[in-house]
């Protein structure tokens, strides 16, 4: 591990990044341009006195987690990544048609749209960046394990996602999981990630295999969803999803129409909801 080239590489990356790059207010006058270092601990969820050890070359070998955290807090590009890995003797991820890796231009557009939910998923369900508000709707999806992070097993197999949705709303959600599913199978069969979650959740949930043996296929691009929040109450919310097909992800954008009790709710929920959003430590 090259401490003291990990140390300069993070402090001139953090000081390329201005405060609305990464969807912060800019607040009081900055002395020195770029990012503050507790900005980027609270964008990659670990602690001040962590990131800052880092920046000084003294701080420990960052886990992999740690280090992909970083590179999406710091915006870096495939390449950056890479060489981020490589500065701490680890092995880049490998890159695969379905990358893992969020562009720094889909997370400005994430961080840009501090009034409404969104996300970056793969197209099999894996979530891959939230925005605070995104956070607050369903909960910090990034914090679970990384089996937890899919958006397709936790709605058929977590009670807890479950209750996420109005009961009688479930049936049609259900098929849209297990439709677009189909649809993401079926375009790329030699693709072992899709083939081995629907063996998963055909082998685990009744539902998902009843639903699996219709044979419905549908691309998911834009539905009308309701959310229940335990604070809130119901939220219908219109939902789009652009995808981005050289990389198999998707963002998810979920908005409410202006006038409606939705559309009130959701401006209390960027109050009430953004409250308990604290940085972890590593």
């Amino acid at each position: 591990m090259d401490r003291g080239e990990l140390a300069d590489f993070l402090r001139r990356t953090r000081a390329r990044l201005d405060p609305s790059d990464v969807g912060l207010t800019a607040g009081a006058r900055r002395r020195t341009p770029g990012l503050r270092r507790e900005e980027v601990a609270q964008l990659a969820g670990m602690s001040v006195d962590y990131y800052t050890r880092l920046e000084q070359s003294r701080g420990p070998r960052p886990s992999r987690q740690m280090l992909t955290a970083l590179a999406r807090a710091l915006r870096l590009t495939e390449d950056e990544r890479d060489h981020l890995f490589h500065l701490t003797g680890e092995q880049p991820p490998r890159r695969e048609a379905t990358s893992r890796h969020v562009r720094p231009a889909l997370l400005l557009m994430l961080d840009r749209l501090h009034d409404t939910p969104a996300m970056v998923a793969t197209d099999c369900g894996e979530v891959l960046a939230q925005n605070a508000l995104s956070r607050a709707l369903s909960g910090d999806v990034l914090a679970r394990p990384p089996r937890g992070r899919n958006l397709i097993r936790r709605f058929f197999l977590d009670p807890a996602t479950q209750e996420l949705f109005p009961p009688e709303d479930r049936p049609e959600r259900a098929r849209e999981q297990v439709a677009g599913l189909r649809a993401v199978s079926s375009a790329r069969p030699t693709d072992p990630e899709p083939a081995a979650l629907v063996a998963e959740l055909r082998a685990a949930s009744e539902e998902f295999a009843r639903l699996w043996d219709e044979h419905q296929v549908a691309v998911r691009r834009a539905s009308t969803k309701r959310f229940r929040h335990p604070a809130i109450g119901i939220l219908e919310l219109d939902c789009e999803v652009l995808v981005n097909s050289g990389h198999n992800q998707q963002l998810v954008i979920h908005t409410a129409r202006p006038g409606t009790e939705s559309y009130q709710r959701l401006q209390l929920l960027r109050v009430v909801g953004l409250q308990d959003l604290t940085p972890t430590s590593p």
